[in-house]
């Protein structure tokens, strides 16, 4: 595999690490397909072994990544419901306030229904705070997994 090759996956495996970051690019998946992508080219045992294992950290990430947050939230009370209306306000104020009215959308919606759910600013605003704690939990378990595997992609192309 060319030199130009190799600096293309590895600029599409950055993309993915981004991708965690940035809502609405599927990280973990754009990661996987760059490693595919290289152990299609390179056809050794090497990289066909660091594909398998980036398939099996990035699947067990799923299950994490949905197990472990979701508890919390359960524990606090926070509802599936509560998650989706403030997905709605932070789409809508993506498009209100481009880039940064997304989070503040999503934050603002999440309190106001909980809000209106419990009542009171302290119970609402702990109740926003371990949603947000969790959310953000969900989203390093998913870049650790995402930087498992360029690490495994990068020591495997330095030492081929």
């Amino acid at each position: 595999m060319g030199t130009a090759l190799v600096c293309l996956v590895g600029a599409v495996m950055l993309l993915g690490l981004l991708g965690v970051l940035v809502p609405g690019i599927p990280g973990p998946l754009v990661c996987w397909s760059a490693v595919l992508w290289w152990a299609g080219e390179e056809h050794t045992p090497l990289s066909w072994g660091v594909l398998a294992a980036a398939t099996g950290v990035l699947l067990l990430n799923l299950v994490l990544k949905w197990l472990l947050p979701a508890r919390s939230m359960r524990t606090a009370g926070v509802s599936w419901r509560a998650l989706f209306t403030a997905g709605a306000v932070a789409i809508a104020g993506f498009f209100l306030v481009p880039v940064i009215g997304a989070p503040i959308g999503f934050v603002g919606g999440l309190y106001a229904f909980e809000r209106v759910r419990l009542g009171s600013h302290g119970g609402a605003w702990s109740s926003t705070r371990t949603a947000m704690r969790a959310i953000g939990l969900g989203m390093l378990i998913e870049l650790f997994a995402c930087l498992l595997v360029a690490g495994a992609w990068l020591g495997a192309v330095l030492a081929g």
